[in-house]
């Protein structure tokens, strides 16, 4: 089809959840990607975060390859090769036990707070309330358990939906105000993505995991777009010498392909018992068998220090273009190559104009330019990025 039908024909039988530019991608390699038209652009927010390895990378394609002629699904009513190997290399990797796999970022983190409530209610105690920050994005669900009608499902997670309190990001008196005896947990991104690329500071951190130590909460650690080497470290918790009670993946850990992990230290992990949670397609084989590809790669090619190296370059390169752009540019904030650019207006017209350069970005929390770009990319690619915007910039 050519893409004004294809578009058309969206409209036609699609809900209009999205707004979109009018180009339909047809194939990638490397940062590159390629619409039906065949105009090239160059892909720097990656997916929003998932295509880790770029597009196309040969390794990824061959596990994909070789597990979907093996066994694409066998549910979890039986063990399955991928799902074991791939749990032993995230706890491994982690500071954390036990995984459960699902199918999303969303998915895992109503798995974590599932997981946070059922654990005080193996101890008898009534926690069930979840601090949350202001600016931080948790997913789309709206806890489905409560629209489930059979109380065997309900009745160690009484009462449903539990209540959900807002704090200040990096305010840690705004914390300790929201705590009561019926908190449960605390959820936190170490850098909100979609708030904006806000890096969480290592005080805030620290007396986060003080605080629940000392009032008896857990510390659940969303790193669903900052885990796996994005930060320039395998995972964000890691600049701050604090681990998590619970820990939850997801975006790049397929490479592409839809896969979510929920990691919890042992204690934790241990509240879960058989028919207390559970998925039909959590822990494909095929999506396990592109995680594992995923982290085999981002240790054999060194991705981690690649990315932290191409984020100290990013950095170098935004610098000087903030400097050129004093009164136009708002503040730079970067942690490996997650790379905020908060300007004083206009941010999605930027976008629309990058677009027309054949660079692919995006606008988050008001006016801030997300930039979340494989971590193979390259210092030319990040130069002809800042090309664009120096072009962009100069004319608005």
């Amino acid at each position: 089809m050519k893409t004004e039908e294809l578009i058309e024909n969206e409209k036609n039988y699609l809900m209009q959840t999205y707004t979109r530019p009018a180009i339909v991608l047809d194939k990638g390699e490397g940062m590159k990607v390629w619409d039906l038209g065949g105009k090239q652009y160059y892909d720097f927010i990656g997916g929003i975060a998932v295509n880790a390895l770029g597009y196309s990378h040969p390794k990824l394609v061959q596990a994909i390859k070789n597990q979907a002629e093996k066994l694409i699904h066998c549910s979890n009513l039986y063990y399955s090769e991928p799902q074991i190997i791939l749990a032993q290399m995230l706890v491994e990797l982690s500071c954390g036990d036990k995984v459960f796999f699902g199918n999303s970022g969303a998915e895992v983190n109503e798995g974590a707070i599932k997981l946070a409530v059922k654990y005080f209610k193996e101890q008898n105690k009534d926690k069930h309330k979840i601090i949350y920050m202001k600016n931080s994005f948790h997913g789309r669900t709206i806890g489905t358990l409560a629209a489930t009608g059979k109380y065997k499902y309900h009745k160690d997670y009484l009462p449903l939906l539990p209540k959900f309190k807002q704090a200040i990001f990096n305010d840690l008196n705004s914390v300790k105000e929201a705590v009561d005896d019926q908190v449960a947990a605390i959820i936190v991104e170490p850098v909100q993505g979609e708030g904006g690329i806000n890096i969480a500071s290592k005080e805030f951190i620290e007396g986060l995991r003080e605080l629940c130590n000392k009032k008896g909460m857990l510390l659940i650690f969303d790193e669903i777009q900052c885990g796996l080497g994005r930060t320039g470290k395998v995972f964000a918790y890691q600049y701050y010498n604090v681990e998590p009670d619970i820990l939850t993946l997801a975006k790049s850990l397929g490479g592409g392909i839809p896969i979510g992990a929920l990691i919890a230290k042992e204690k934790v992990a241990s509240s879960f018992k058989p028919g207390d949670h559970g998925t039909t397609f959590g822990g494909n084989p095929v999506a396990c068998a592109a995680a594992i590809a995923y982290l085999k790669v981002l240790q054999e090619e060194n991705l981690v220090t690649k990315c932290k190296e191409k984020g100290e370059y990013f950095k170098k390169k935004i610098k000087e273009l903030k400097e050129k752009y004093p009164k136009f540019i708002k503040e730079a904030r970067i942690i490996g190559l997650m790379v905020g650019l908060e300007i004083k207006k206009d941010g999605p017209e930027v976008v629309k104009k990058c677009l027309e350069k054949r660079v692919l970005i995006n606008c988050t929390a008001g006016n801030v330019l997300r930039f979340l770009p494989p971590l193979i990319v390259k210092e030319e690619e990040i130069d002809y990025l800042i090309e664009v915007l120096d072009k962009i910039f100069k004319k608005i």
